[in-house]
């Protein structure tokens, strides 16, 4: 079988959206009606005429002009590829969506396409200023998640998304949605990401190669990651987070909703805690998400830790006890902090704590064999 296919009108479309982007960019706001998943619903003159009336033909005009051959060459010398609507190996998720695109931008494999049914794939998404509790338990959700034989798709953000895809690359694959060209990396601190994923799993965009970021491609592209997967699950999101945009559209359509409880008088864990309020399945690790989807019991992972010395296992309780610094944990054990400090550097390597910037230490989601 040959490779995906997209057909002139639908790389038109993409084009289109670039011309458009810094007219789109004046008028999309939060109001119903000209949030950007609403606008892109419009056909191409709809679009134009809403977007930038005064040069709406000209744009038109030179769009439809564009030859065929150059919208393909503009792939092959970004070194992506194209599936439109009108393939087979478009995303199933996404053909039931208003809003979906018309096209699909992409680097990687596009045989891993056929990886992308709603109950094959799930979207992880939540704060840029995350927790390092936020952190550790996206990483181990991607990396669980992944290893289980689900793709993890997120948005290759700050935060969060960033850490999913590293975890999901560790154990699988992982996809990641942009607001920007398919072959731009945004963040740029994140190129290194972006290079692992497109060697490894697939990058996606609505947006033609070369094509930067704009703030309406954010929750544009979101609708895409909401649609494509089964399930989303939000991680951690303040009461005005972007990523209850993601949720929002998710549940729009149908789909599943999780979420990752977080402490009652944590900011970042409002939005997620609210979620939970509301109904959404509580998400406390791989297994919860197994068991939403497939069925309790369908499908399993098991994370476990190599077995730990006594020395070990004590400084490991003592943390899950509540205390979250070396002092801390070294006063509880009348041990010295050097002592304790190698403890906490060898679970760390393990796997089986985290450490943020400033000395805090948290559990990780690894199961301990022998605890």
């Amino acid at each position: 079988m040959s490779g995906p296919s997209a057909c002139p009108d639908c790389l038109r479309r993409s084009r289109l959206l670039a011309h458009l982007a810094p007219y789109i960019e004046k008028i999309a706001t939060g109001s119903p009606g000209s949030r950007s998943p609403e606008l892109l619903r419009l056909s191409n003159e709809e679009l134009a005429a809403a977007a930038a009336p005064k040069v709406a033909g000209q744009i038109l005009s030179q769009v439809a002009a564009t030859p065929e051959e150059r919208l393909r060459a503009e792939l092959v010398d970004a070194e992506c590829w194209a599936c439109c609507r009108h393939d087979e190996r478009f995303p199933v998720g996404l053909r039931d969506a208003a809003d979906a695109p018309w096209a699909l931008i992409g680097r990687g494999d596009p045989a891993l396409l056929g990886r992308l049914a709603p109950e094959e794939v799930v979207t992880v998404v939540g704060a840029r200023r995350a927790s390092a509790y936020g952190r550790g338990v996206a990483n181990e959700l991607g990396r669980g998640l992944a290893a289980a034989g689900l793709v993890v798709c997120s948005g290759l953000a700050f935060g969060i998304d960033a850490c999913a895809h590293r975890g999901a690359l560790e154990g699988g694959l992982t996809v990641a949605v942009l607001g920007s060209g398919p072959n731009v990396a945004y963040p740029a601190s994140h190129r290194s990401l972006w290079r692992r994923i497109g060697e490894c799993g697939l990058i996606l965009s609505e947006l033609p190669p070369g094509s930067g970021a704009w703030r309406w491609s954010f929750p544009a592209r979101n609708r895409i990651m909401a649609a494509m997967a089964g399930m989303t699950i939000v991680v951690e999101a303040a009461q005005r987070s972007g990523s209850l945009i993601t949720a929002d559209l998710a549940a729009d359509l149908g789909r599943d909703l999780g979420a990752v409880p977080g402490p009652v008088n944590s900011r970042v864990a409002a939005g997620t805690n609210e979620l939970l309020a509301g109904g959404a399945c509580m998400i406390r690790g791989a297994q919860d998400v197994l068991d939403a989807m497939l069925g309790p019991g369908a499908r399993s992972v098991e994370r476990r830790g190599p077995e730990l010395e006594p020395e070990l296992r004590e400084v490991l309780a003592a943390l899950e006890r509540g205390e979250e610094t070396c002092d801390g944990i070294a006063s509880q054990l009348s041990r010295t902090g050097a002592e304790t400090a190698a403890a906490l550097a060898t679970l760390e390597a393990l796997g089986y704590v985290s450490c943020s910037l400033v000395g805090v230490y948290s559990r990780t989601l690894l199961e301990a064999a022998d605890v």
